[in-house]
């Protein structure tokens, strides 16, 4: 059974970091493609980040330059390394991977929350 479990997150001040992990049962190459999606209160989810399975990587426009997906591929683990956050980066943060196909998963997620 395919699991995804998400960590890392916490409550910073305005202009902190945080890295998030995402740790895969299992391989994380048996995926297309791996991700961060986020939501706000009162928001619609959102996808942040993404890592294929060549290692491209992809960005919504908001948090480029301040975020960087990565992947261990020995630890079977996928980070989303955040920088210089900002208050409207709070949200919960969940790991995803092959959405929007009939194999999809999904983390429990993990609330970041920033302090202005």
């Amino acid at each position: 059974q395919v699991q995804l479990v998400e960590s890392g997150g916490g409550l910073v001040q305005a202009g902190g970091s945080l890295r998030l992990s995402c740790a895969v049962s299992g391989s994380i190459f048996s995926f297309n493609a791996m991700g961060w999606f986020r939501q706000g209160s009162g928001q619609q989810r959102e996808l942040v980040a993404a890592i294929t399975s060549d290692g491209s990587t992809n960005y919504v426009d908001s948090v480029k330059g301040r975020f960087t997906i990565s992947r261990d591929i020995a630890k079977n683990t996928v980070y989303l390394q955040m920088n210089s956050l900002k208050p409207e980066d709070t949200a919960v943060y969940y790991c995803s991977a092959d959405w929007a196909t009939q194999n999809d998963y999904w983390g429990q997620g993990t609330q970041v929350a920033v302090s202005s």
